[in-house]
């Protein structure tokens, strides 16, 4: 069986997960958000915004025994919660730089809030677009009405279960597997300063994730799914 397995490169062994969009104008929203990163507009930025919420503060019930040579690093499998912190990001997608900001909650009022520093932060006489989801913070009456005292705010929402179009989500993985995961913090303000050390050494030398999918090149590889799958409406 092995060998027919290879004749025909099936690996039954590995399995991948995927979600269809239910989003009726998904269409819409995948050629607006590519052509941000395809083709951005002149005398702009483009921020690719998210927060990252119920980031745990962990300490292992026995100490992290340190890699040595020939031994990777161990530790425990069970831990102690000691309280858990949000963080709000944009990624620029030019440079790579990200912008952060820790709050303990992860309301309407704090993503105000952190609108409010990107006002601050990025230069007067540019637009501002950011890339965000569906999320119900994004659009309360509050956060619409700042928008409008701010018309240099621009908001462009990706389809809804479409996470993987907002390229935050990729400097939020690499901030889990390499800081939040290994960690050790006996209190939310321990997590909260290595979170903080992390961006800092990472705007140090930032590296932009490069788009080059076409949103054409999306929905032709989409459809081909679809064809696959029975019962797909499609």
């Amino acid at each position: 069986m092995s060998r027919v397995w290879r004749a025909f490169g099936l690996q039954p062994h590995r399995a991948e997960t995927f979600k269809l969009s239910t989003d009726p104008y998904f269409v819409d929203k995948v050629h607006d958000v590519v052509g941000l990163y395809l083709d951005p507009p002149e005398r702009a930025l483009v921020f690719c915004v998210d927060e990252k919420s119920q980031i745990q503060a962990l300490d292992r019930s026995q100490p992290v025994l340190p890699m040595m040579p020939g031994v990777p690093q161990r530790m425990t499998a069970d831990y102690v919660r000691h309280g858990t912190t949000t963080l709000f990001a944009a990624l620029e997608v030019a440079t790579g730089k990200v912008i952060g900001s820790l709050h303990r909650r992860h309301r309407a009022e704090e993503f105000k809030k952190f609108l409010l520093r990107l006002d601050k932060e990025v230069p007067e006489g540019l637009d501002v677009h950011l890339v965000l989801d569906n999320y119900a913070t994004h659009k309360t009456p509050a956060i619409k009405t700042w928008l409008v005292s701010h018309p240099r705010f621009h908001l462009h929402f990706t389809p809804t279960g479409s996470s993987w179009l907002n390229l935050v989500e990729r400097w939020f993985a690499e901030l889990t597997n390499k800081q939040i995961r290994r960690g050790v913090h006996k209190s939310v303000q321990a997590l909260e300063a290595d979170i903080r050390d992390w961006i800092a050494t990472w705007n140090t030398d930032p590296k932009p994730y490069v788009w080059t999918k076409t949103a054409d090149d999306i929905l032709e590889r989409l459809a081909g799914y679809l064809k696959r799958i029975p019962d797909s409406g499609h």
